[in-house]
Formats: C-alpha cells, structure tokens, sequence
C-alpha cells in the first residue's frame, strides 16, 4: 500500500474571492493564513511542487487576476491522474503506436500517468527551486511535446472545471472570466431583472444542485 503523501502548501493559494473594481481592477478578499497540508492520491510531494510550478509558469497570477497556483491546478491533475483517466482506461491501447494526423489525437503507447513521470523526470526533481527565468526555458524547451501539451490542457482544465475535480478553488477561475457556473435554468431570474444587466455570483454544481456531486476519477481506475 502506498504511503499517503501531502502537499504542503499557504492557505492563501487555495483560492479566495475574487473582486472587481469599478474600474475593472481585479484584487482579492484573502483572510486565510499559516499553511494546508492537501492529500496527494498520484504524485509524490516532490513531483507534487514540480507540476504546481509548472503551472504555475503556463497560467502564472498577473495584474488580470490569480493564476494556476490560487486555484489549486496541482489537485486536478493529481486526482485526474490517479482514477481512471490516468491509466488510460477508455482509451484503445493496442498498436502500433505510430504518428499519425493531429485530428486522430494521441497513438503513443504511455498513458498519463507515464507520461507525467517521464515529463517530470525531464524537469528534474528541483525544477521549483529554479530561477524563473531557467523555468521558462525548460518549459519552452519542451512545447513539442506530448507531455507539455497535456501540461498546458490539464492546467487550463484546472483552471476553469468545477471545483468538485479539485482545481478552480473558490471558483476563482469562474469569477476570473465572468462564468456563472452550470445552472440550469434562468427562467426565475427573467422577469426580476428585465432589462437590465444580470451577473450572476459564480456557483458550482454541488451549490446549484444542493448536495455533492461524485466525480468521474473517484472511480476505480
């Protein structure tokens, strides 16, 4: 049985509420302080802060608004890779593994999981103890491959999926562009606000619903 690993991080980058002002200045209503420690289900620690700075590097927090690390990118990809889309469960498997046209999506012979350890062993394990600038080149260093591509994809994932898969903590990536969360219907709010503008405080699904949704990696890989 693997050991159960933790990743340390501040209580400040899970996420807070994000405001606007008047002028469309983005600042956040932070009051968490001290440190989380997040339960990893896949990664290591180490790959753990390899992956968040990654991230952190493709959507980095900037004058708009949070980036990757606030929204938690790191605990989606984590559980993502951990169910079953990490061991490539719905996908055909069989060769031959060769390149094809891009519109016929991936034909490599390693699933995500492997793709990530060999992704992060190209990184190296002190990959978030580098200087920025060193980061970025990595990085740039490696955009033609698979693994950057599911990078990139997974981060932005991330960034703007329901809070449920573990990123988009305090729907900081919805509030960031405005999105509403999955509602249903807006037939109550027609004839309330008739005319005038409506934005609507974001919400996720388990708010919409009112009760917990069940999440596609908790199941059996």
């Amino acid at each position: 049985m693997k050991r159960r690993e933790f990743l340390t991080i501040p209580a400040s980058a899970l996420g807070g509420t994000l405001l606007y002002t008047l002028a469309r200045e983005p600042f956040r209503l932070q009051a968490q302080e001290g440190t989380v420690k997040v339960p990893l289900r896949f990664f290591t620690a180490g790959e753990a802060r390899v992956i968040a700075t990654a991230c952190e590097r493709i959507f980095p927090s900037d004058a708009n608004g949070p980036g990757a690390k606030e929204a938690g990118v790191v605990i989606y990809i984590d559980r993502q890779l951990a169910g079953p889309y990490g061991a490539d469960k719905y996908r055909y498997t069989k060769g031959p593994f060769v390149d094809s046209y891009p519109e016929h999506g991936y034909q490599g012979k390693e699933n995500p999981r492997e793709t990530y350890h060999q992704g992060i062993a190209k990184l190296g394990n002190n990959f978030d103890e580098l200087p920025v600038a060193e980061q970025i080149q990595k990085l740039q260093s490696m955009e033609k491959t698979h693994f950057f591509q599911l990078l990139r994809a997974h981060t932005i994932e991330g960034m703007f999926s329901d809070p449920m898969h573990g990123g988009n903590a305090g729907l900081i990536g919805w509030q960031l562009v405005g999105f509403p969360g999955p509602r249903m219907s807006y037939k109550e709010d027609i004839d309330q606000h008739f005319g005038a503008e409506f934005r609507p405080k974001p919400a996720s699904l388990e708010q919409i619903m009112r009760r917990p949704g069940k999440p596609w990696e908790d199941e059996k890989a």
